[in-house]
Parts: structure tokens; C-alpha cells; sequence
């Protein structure tokens, strides 16, 4: 029973709120709105996306390169193409179960190149909290440089929600987000009472947690963590670029709509239904006086264009990386001699 109700939580509920919410928003649209935001499907210029595609390509390629710096000081060596595949995996896997790609990740490197899990896991563990920390420093630059915005585009919000035709959707986002803290709440009770069986899992972990202090490159490690992310803002904002409408949105804009769609991922699988959202309310509220109620539609087409484009790249490379990953160790810990 436990083990259902986990799978629901983890699962089944993100992705039916996400369907959910795509199915309403699109029925939802008013014409205007609706025939905006497929002119603005129709009018776009891709080459823009190929590029952002690009970019985000390589902050992959780098976030690879940069796992090597965490388990090398364990004693490790990998292959880089074995990390990147394991990253690729993780990714898909967490478009179906929430931050279960991780898990995923660790696992199929234990496969290909024989890392323990618990330490392999640890080392993800500590590239969350920097990725945490590099999170947080967008979210500081994108409050200072547009602090009087966001406080405006908060107002909109409202609007929408003395609306009567919109009040619905502003109320079931914000169900959406009390249902997130609820399932996090349950997930926290299931572990305290599996507690003992935890405890072994842990310490494995601080292993590769404290692997940030043990290697012999941090400088390089942290040089990458910055392009890494330089890379992910740059393609959320050479997107803009492929509309003749939001190409002129200021980089402030371009930066609150990367944090809205950066905290709109953690909604739902892989921000299903939600990201496009998120990031066209912000980008609605640069467009409303040039365009009335038709930047909505605008808005919503690119959200919709970045979220579906990256989505597509991370499902054909980690399917690609699925059947390229090699399975050198079984399950118990033993080298596989059928791979030759």
C-alpha cells in the first residue's frame, strides 16, 4: 500500500496535474489569444531554437566533464562518455518520476563503470547544492536588476484573479504548489520510518558529498559549474530572439522568465503544463502594452517552444544514451564477461 501511494505521489499526480493543466489552458483560450499564440507558432524563426538546442548540448557535455571532478577523489576513473549517457538516462527518467533521475543516474553508472551507488549518488548530491547555490545567485541578480517589475507582474497575477473567466487558474496553481509541500511532507514521514535502513545509505553518501573538498581541481570544478549555467541562461534568452515580438523583452525580462520556468520544472514532470505558463505570464507583462490581450497567446507560444524544444532534445538523447550506455557490472557487483 505504501509503495502505491509513493508511486502516486511521485508519479501519477505530477504528470495528471501537468496533463491536466495543458488540456485547460489550451481549451481555456480566448480567440484572440488562441490565434496569437498559433501565429506566433507558425511566424517563428527555429534557428534561434537550433541554437538555444545547441548551447544546451553543450552545458550537457560540460556537466559530464565536470562529474569526473567528484569522483576522481574516491578513486574513480569513469569514462566520459559512459558520465554523459548516465546524465542523459537521468534526464528522461526524471520526466516521468520527479527527481528520480538521480537515482537513475547513479544507477547506470554503477552499471557501466562499477561506482558504488551510495557514493556515485552523494557526489550528484553535492552538484545539487552547488547548482542550489548558482539557482539562487540567478534568482538574486534577476530580483536586483528587476525588482520593480516583479512586484508589477505580481499585480497581474491578481488581475487574473479578480477575473472570474481566470480566477480558476491562478487558484489551481497555487493547489498545485500546497500539493508539492504535502507530497514532501508524506515522502519525509515514509523515510522516518524506514529509518534504520537509511542509515548505512547515508554514509555512503557523505562520501561523495565531501568529495567537493577532496578534489585536486575545485577551480576547474567551479569553472564549469559557471558555464554550465552561463550556457542555460544564455539559451532560455537567445529563444526570445526567434519571435519578432519578445525580441525586444530586456535581459531583466529574459531573467525573471528563466526563474519562473527554473521554479516551474519542480512542479510537475519536467515542468509539464506549467512551464509555458509561467514563463508567458512574464513575458505577457512586457508585451500588454504593445499588444493588448494578444501577448498572452505570445507569451504562451514561447514558453511553449522553449519547454516542447528542450524537452524533445533531453527524450532523443536519452533514449540515444539508453541503448549506448554499456552494462560492464550486473546487478551484484560482478564484471560482465558477455560484453566483448
Amino acid at each position: 500500500m505504501k509503495k502505491i501511494a509513493g508511486i502516486l505521489l511521485k508519479t501519477v499526480l505530477p504528470l495528471a496535474l501537468g496533463i491536466y493543466l495543458i488540456w485547460y489552458f489550451f481549451t481555456s483560450m480566448e480567440p484572440n489569444v488562441e490565434a496569437a499564440f498559433y501565429k506566433a507558432l507558425r511566424e517563428a524563426n527555429y534557428f534561434w531554437i537550433f541554437l538555444s538546442l545547441l548551447l544546451s548540448f553543450f552545458a550537457l557535455l560540460s556537466r559530464a566533464y565536470r562529474w569526473k571532478y567528484l569522483l576522481e577523489p574516491m578513486g574513480y576513473k569513469t569514462s566520459f562518455w559512459n558520465r554523459y549517457h548516465a546524465i542523459m538516462i537521468g534526464y528522461i527518467v526524471n520526466l516521468t518520476i520527479p527527481r528520480a533521475g538521480e537515482a537513475s543516474r547513479a544507477g547506470m553508472l554503477y552499471r557501466s563503470d562499477g561506482v558504488p551507488f551510495a557514493k556515485s549518488f552523494g557526489t550528484i548530491l553535492a552538484e545539487r547544492v552547488f547548482d542550489l547555490i548558482m539557482l539562487l545567485s540567478v534568482a538574486l541578480l534577476a530580483s536586483i536588476v528587476g525588482a520593480g517589475d516583479f512586484w508589477k507582474i505580481k499585480e497581474l497575477i491578481e488581475e487574473y484573479g479578480n477575473d472570474p473567466e481566470s480566477a480558476s487558474k491562478v487558484q489551481l496553481v497555487k493547489w498545485i504548489v500546497i500539493g508539492i509541500f504535502a507530497a514532501a511532507f508524506a515522502v519525509v514521514v515514509l523515510i522516518k520510518k524506514i529509518r534504520q535502513k537509511v542509515i548505512g545509505f547515508i554514509k555512503g553518501l557523505f562520501d561523495g558529498v565531501l568529495s567537493i573538498f577532496k578534489t585536486k581541481h575545485p577551480g576547474s570544478f567551479i569553472g564549469h559549474t559557471l558555464f554550465i549555467w552561463i550556457l542555460y541562461v544564455v539559451y532560455f534568452a537567445v529563444c526570445f530572439f526567434a519571435l519578432e515580438e519578445t525580441s525586444g523583452v530586456p535581459p531583466k525580462g529574459m531573467l525573471l522568465a528563466f526563474l519562473a520556468g527554473s521554479l516551474g520544472i519542480t512542479l510537475t514532470n519536467g515542468g509539464l503544463g506549467i512551464f509555458p505558463i509561467v514563463v508567458g505570464l512574464v513575458i505577457e507583462y512586457y508585451l500588454k502594452d504593445q499588444y493588448g490581450a494578444q501577448a498572452q497567446g505570445i507569451g504562451w507560444a514561447l514558453g511553449m517552444i522553449i519547454w516542447s524544444s528542450q524537452t524533445i532534445l533531453i527524450i532523443i538523447l536519452g533514449v540515444i544514451s539508453f541503448f549506448l550506455l554499456p552494462k560492464n557490472y550486473s546487478k551484484d557487483g560482478e564484471v560482465r564477461t558477455d560484453q566483448a
